[in-house]
C-alpha cells in the first residue's frame, strides 16, 4: 500500500481531549501516546485542558472522541470526573484515567473509566491502550450512552 493512500480508517483523524491541571503530565502523557497509536487507526489530534469547565463542555458538545483524565488533577481529580462524565452527559465519549500509583486501578471501576494507565507513563502501554480504546469505538463495542 502506498504511503498516500489508505483505508478511510487509516485516514480518519480521531480527537483526544487530555485533561490535567498540571502542563508536564499533560505533556508527558501526549507524548507517551504519539500522534498515530497504531498504524491502522489514523492520526491523534490532542486537545489539552487544564480546567474541569473546558472537559465538560467539549465533552458536552461532542468534540471529544476519547478523554484522557489525570486522576490526580487538582482540586477535582480525574476519576470523579470521569464518574461525573459517564453520569451525567449523553453521549459520552470513552474515558481513560491515569493514575500514579498502581493500587489505584480499582478506582477506576468505581469512577466507570474505560481503561487506566499507570504513572510513569510507558509508551507502548500508553499507545496501545488508546490504541484499543478507540478500535472498540470504531467496531462499535463501546458505545456512548444516549
Amino acid at each position: 500500500m502506498s504511503s498516500a493512500a489508505g483505508s478511510p480508517e487509516q485516514q480518519q483523524t480521531w480527537t483526544v481531549l487530555v485533561f490535567s491541571h498540571r502542563p508536564e503530565v499533560r505533556e508527558a502523557i501526549t507524548t507517551a501516546i504519539g500522534r498515530r497509536p497504531a498504524p491502522d487507526l489514523g492520526r491523534v489530534r490532542f486537545h489539552e485542558v487544564g480546567g474541569i469547565a473546558d472537559v465538560l463542555a467539549a465533552c458536552d458538545a461532542g468534540q471529544v472522541d476519547l478523554a484522557i483524565l489525570d486522576g490526580e488533577a487538582q482540586p477535582t481529580g480525574g476519576m470523579g470526573l470521569s464518574r461525573q462524565l459517564k453520569n451525567e452527559i449523553d453521549d459520552c465519549p470513552p474515558v481513560i484515567v491515569t493514575v500514579r500509583r498502581r493500587d489505584d486501578r480499582w478506582l477506576a471501576t468505581w469512577s466507570q473509566a474505560d481503561a487506566v494507565l499507570v504513572h510513569p507513563l510507558d509508551p507502548l502501554t500508553a499507545a496501545e491502550t488508546v490504541a484499543d480504546v478507540l478500535r472498540r469505538v470504531r467496531s462499535g463495542e463501546l458505545v456512548t450512552r444516549s
